[in-house]
């Protein structure tokens, strides 16, 4: 059995995520992909404070965890400010888009602490470049 990853695309709001995201699960193999705006809709929590922001890693964890579960790759997509969002979350890849100085949200920017592990720095908005690479790294 190939073992499925739990993979967590994190950066400062409007970092590119998103956009990055939506291009890397089109190359994964049997890849879902959530999007914490959507999954925040869903739950209809729209609280960005310290426990909001605790919740809201531990909801993704367990999306991301069930389609671990069920043997598939996994993409989530959210800001994960801190190194506990992060641990909540447990990725078993973390990239984190470094495209941006800061955020369009001052209370984000005051809370987002740099990761001290990761396994890819993305620097550019270039997908072709980052996507094949980190591909290659989680077969």
């Amino acid at each position: 059995m190939i073992k499925s990853n739990k993979i967590l695309i994190m950066g400062l709001p409007g970092a590119g995520k998103t956009w990055f995201a939506e291009r890397l699960q089109k190359i994964v193999p049997d890849c879902a992909w959530y999007n914490a705006d959507v999954i925040r809709k869903a739950a209809n929590d729209w609280d960005f404070s310290p426990e909001g922001r605790t919740r809201q890693a531990n909801r993704m964890s367990n999306v991301a965890d069930f389609e671990v579960w069920n043997e598939r790759n996994v993409i989530c997509d959210f800001v994960c400010p801190t190194a506990e969002t992060r641990s909540q979350f447990g990725p078993d890849v973390i990239v984190w888009i470094d495209t941006i100085a800061e955020g369009r949200f001052d209370d984000t920017n005051k809370m987002f602490t740099k990761p001290d592990k990761f396994d890819f720095h993305v620097t550019t908005q270039d997908a072709k470049k980052w996507a094949p690479m980190i591909l290659r790294e989680i077969k």
